[in-house]
């Protein structure tokens, strides 16, 4: 009996996704996404993040299977239209948390939003962003003048926070990376690893003068007060990789590339 006896297809908008589902389409039986027992995804990691950012919302732990139709597909497989069914049998399981982010505007606005890479701050004008950083209440940096920071995931921790000098983390180590962003003063500061049970504040310092915008994932909220950063335990995304491509392996392999 198959691993996945009901799979969805879906694809990105792009003309060689769209070709990839139509050839799937002729070799397999697909169901609607409310139907499945695990869902095949064609394009790159921004679309993948959508889709599972979608999962989230309906509270589904469905299992993911990317194929790379995109740009850098990082949490995809290699595109292949052969032995689907096969590839799906052998593949790893990896089980991923996201973060939950709590943003209070400066007009008093709160927002609770998820983020499975990283929940980054970033200044909206030409003036540096001040930030206060707390860790578990406790006030770490009175004041760090940046263009940003971010808290990302291990998942995460080879997107925007490698870009920004952040650490890789292994899948499995149990940590956050909390990264400044061009900072500017402490100019020795080169960020944090923090364990994944610790909660991280940060606080917008003169927010009028200094706006200051919060970017969980693909959506953003502007002119922000505070935002609380914590791992959320009460939901996670179950992510499938064929095992000569697993993401625990790329993760830890991407710290030797040059």
């Amino acid at each position: 009996m198959s691993r996945f006896a009901r799979l969805a297809l879906l694809a990105a908008p792009g003309d060689a996704a769209r070709d990839a589902e139509r050839e799937l389409r002729a070799r397999h039986e697909f169901v609607p996404l409310d139907q499945s027992e695990a869902v095949i995804a064609l394009g790159g990691d921004g679309f993948l993040l959508t889709l599972l950012h979608r999962l989230l919302e309906d509270r589904r732990s469905l299992p993911a299977y990317g194929m790379n139709l995109g740009t850098i597909g990082f949490l995809m497989n290699n595109w292949q239209a052969d032995g689907l069914l096969d590839r799906l049998e052998r593949a790893k399981s990896f089980s991923v948390t996201p973060l939950i982010a709590t943003i209070e505007t400066s007009s008093g606005q709160r927002f609770t939003l998820p983020a499975i890479n990283e929940v980054s701050l970033l200044r909206e004008t030409r003036q540096a962003a001040k930030l206060e950083i707390m860790v578990n209440d406790r006030v770490v940096i009175d004041e760090l003048i940046c263009d940003g920071v971010l808290v990302a995931t291990p998942a995460g921790s080879t997107a925007y926070n490698l870009s920004a000098n952040g650490p890789i983390l292994p899948l499995d180590s149990a940590l956050l990376a909390l990264t400044p962003i061009s900072p500017f003063r402490p100019r020795r500061w080169k960020g944090a690893i923090l364990p994944d049970r610790y909660k991280v504040r940060l606080n917008i310092l003169e927010s009028g003068k200094r706006p200051v915008s919060a970017v969980a994932d693909q959506r953003e909220i502007r002119d922000i007060a505070s935002v609380e950063v914590a791992l959320d335990r009460n939901r996670s995304l179950t992510l499938l990789f064929d095992p000569e491509h697993a993401l625990d392996d790329r993760i830890a392999m991407e710290q030797f590339v040059t």
